[in-house]
């Protein structure tokens, strides 16, 4: 029994000091990394900025944790135009870095204006003289076209390109609900409004196929007339490529010959080539800065003069954030608080005049009404100019309306402005599927409306009141837009009913200012407040690490993420229409000022 408590209490007291010693290994490495991530990075001379175009680019970045990175667990596919746009400007203005490399991958942009304001970025690089080097095994379409800036575009000797075009094949969920016994019912204004067609229908309406076509098109047609200026060839000639043959199958001699590529050559070459370009050694290192080494090195900008808030509104716009396992983790403009944001913005005499930055396909009717109150009310102190990013449509125009001023990028996709109801019926599966049956009373015929429109089955005469309600929000849509652009409600109208827009389109029929970035925007809204000297204020601030430790209501974990990525992956492309179901049934967001969500580009 001696022996059993010695053994007991060694066991203890080893377990006591592996747990004080990993602490302390933990704390030292976690200060560590606090203070790596704080400090300056110092350039050396003759440096290059490696960009590697891999994983996903949205408009921000979300905050990671160093706690996250020291465990291995940081999501670090994932990059944001704004770092990406801010560390090329820093690079321009830097006289020890003399290039940049671009690395091609399987990147993912969120909108093809994502993609086509980060090779912007890269061409106002140019302008400084220094040069870029594109190299790749394998370029997929985005990626080639952000790459084609550069002075030369290299390809690995057994690499493939795949040019082809834009467009694609959707999803219609009609078929499998109907095995389910799930009938969505819809309430809509719009022929155009074509969210609802996934779960009402099996293929894509003629209204649909005009509007996709449309704006896939302009796009398309814009890459090419960007591509074919940098390679010197004829657009024509591009496009002619896209149709006569699969060009990720063909033979990497075929890339030289179309120009698409200047030379095919292995890792090694490429090296050689940088180090040509720098003037160094074979033997000597490349000075490399990658995009965390480029956060962290101090910008030339002043901060003098007045204060202009940029503020990012990106995301689908939501009443609640309601986080949890099975809701996911990507980025959402809530209506309340943004809303409140947005009046503190107001309220400070510090700042002189907002820029609304949007890129959102919308959301909720509701949070979007919130949100568009609070920037009218900013308006009446100050200026406010909307600048779009991938896109602003739906919901997104819905907010970006009341501004003095809006741009647009020459890809953003923009308009839609119509609203819904899309409810699911589940009698079908519940009852005639399960057996499950309800029953109970109510002092009113109403009351259980709710209950009624999902579980059963005669929904007629409720569906009459959803349907006059989404037709006075579809009014109340025209009468806000008229308002904002100084229109009448007929014209509204008439280049409304739902339909998406081009922001080149766009422009013809007012429903943008004018074609600029974002920098175009914070110069106007200058111009408007009338400031000589001002400097820019991003909000909403990101956080800092240490909120990733403190809880929050409504606030999601990494291991939340982590889930539903899994999730994601199990259910392949049932996890959309699941979800989506979940989600309204739960929340009972039913009236949405939503457009189609498949504009990413790979």
């Amino acid at each position: 029994m001696k022996e059993f408590f010695k053994m007991t209490l060694a066991t203890i007291c080893g377990i006591v000091i592996f747990l004080v010693v990993a602490s302390l290994f933990f704390v030292i490495s976690l200060v560590g990394m606090i203070a790596s991530d704080t400090a300056s990075t110092k350039v050396k001379d003759n440096s290059v900025f490696v960009i590697k175009l891999d994983g996903v680019i949205s408009e921000r970045a979300e905050e990671d944790s160093p706690f996250n990175a020291l465990l291995g667990m940081g999501d670090m596919s994932a990059m944001g135009l704004d770092n990406l746009i801010a560390s090329i400007r820093k690079a321009k203005d830097n006289d020890n870095i003399k290039g940049i490399y671009l690395e091609g991958g399987l990147v993912e942009f969120d909108a093809p204006a994502t993609a086509q304001q980060l090779r912007d970025a890269l061409r106002d690089f140019k302008k400084s003289g220094k040069w870029i080097v594109a190299y790749s095994d394998q370029y997929m379409q985005a990626s080639y076209y952000v790459a084609s800036v550069a002075d030369n575009i290299y390809l690995n000797a057994e690499g493939m390109i795949d040019f082809k075009g834009l467009g694609g094949k959707g999803e219609y969920y009609k078929g499998l609900y109907d095995k389910l016994g799930i009938k969505y019912m819809v309430a809509k204004v719009g022929k155009y409004k074509s969210y609802v067609e996934s779960n009402t229908q099996t293929g894509m309406s003629e209204y649909d196929r005009e509007q996709r076509t449309a704006y896939l098109q302009g796009i398309w047609q814009y890459w090419l007339h960007e591509i074919a200026e940098s390679r010197k060839v004829k657009a024509e000639q591009l496009d002619q490529l896209a149709n006569d043959s699969i060009m990720a199958f063909a033979n990497q001699k075929d890339y030289v010959q179309a120009k698409l590529v200047d030379k095919v050559m292995f890792p090694e070459e490429i090296q050689a080539e940088i180090k040509k370009r720098l003037k160094i050694d074979t033997d000597d290192d490349i000075n490399q800065l990658t995009l965390s080494d480029m956060l962290n090195v101090k910008s030339n900008a002043k901060s003098n003069g007045e204060e202009i808030a940029v503020y990012y509104a990106y995301g689908s716009i939501v009443d609640n954030e309601a986080f949890d396992l099975l809701s996911g983790s990507d980025h959402k403009i809530v209506g309340k608080s943004t809303a409140e944001d947005l009046r503190k913005l107001a309220d400070d005499d510090d700042v002189k005049a907002v820029v609304f930055r949007v890129n959102s396909g919308g959301g909720s009717a509701v949070a979007s009404e919130q949100i568009r109150h609070a920037i009218k009310l900013i308006k009446e102190k100050k200026p406010v100019v909307v600048s779009m990013g991938g896109m602003a449509a739906s919901g997104g125009y819905w907010i970006s309306s009341p501004a003095n001023y809006i741009f647009a990028e020459p890809t953003t996709i923009t308009g839609s402005i119509g609203i819904f109801g899309l409810i699911p019926n589940l009698s079908g599966l519940v009852t005639d599927k399960l057996g499950v049956t309800f029953d109970g009373v109510t002092t009113n015929k109403y009351t259980d409306y709710e209950t009624d429109l999902v579980l059963g089955k005669d929904n007629d005469e409720t569906m009459k009141f959803m349907q006059t309600y989404v037709d006075r929000g579809y009014q109340s849509f025209l009468d806000i837009v008229s308002e904002g652009r100084k229109m009448k409600p007929e014209q509204v109208d008439s280049i409304a009913q739902g339909r998406v827009w081009l922001a080149s389109d766009a422009l013809k029929i007012k429903l943008v200012d004018q074609l600029g970035s974002l920098d175009d925007a914070v110069k106007k809204a200058a111009e408007l407040a009338k400031l000589n000297e001002y400097h820019t204020t991003t909000y909403p601030s990101m956080g800092s690490w240490m909120d990733q430790f403190l809880p929050k209501e409504n606030k999601g974990t990494y291991l939340d993420g982590q889930f539903q990525k899994e999730l994601k992956a199990m259910l392949g492309d049932l996890y959309e229409p699941l979800m989506e179901l979940r989600q309204t049934v739960k929340d009972g967001s039913y009236v949405q000022a939503r457009m189609l969500d498949d504009v990413r580009v790979k």
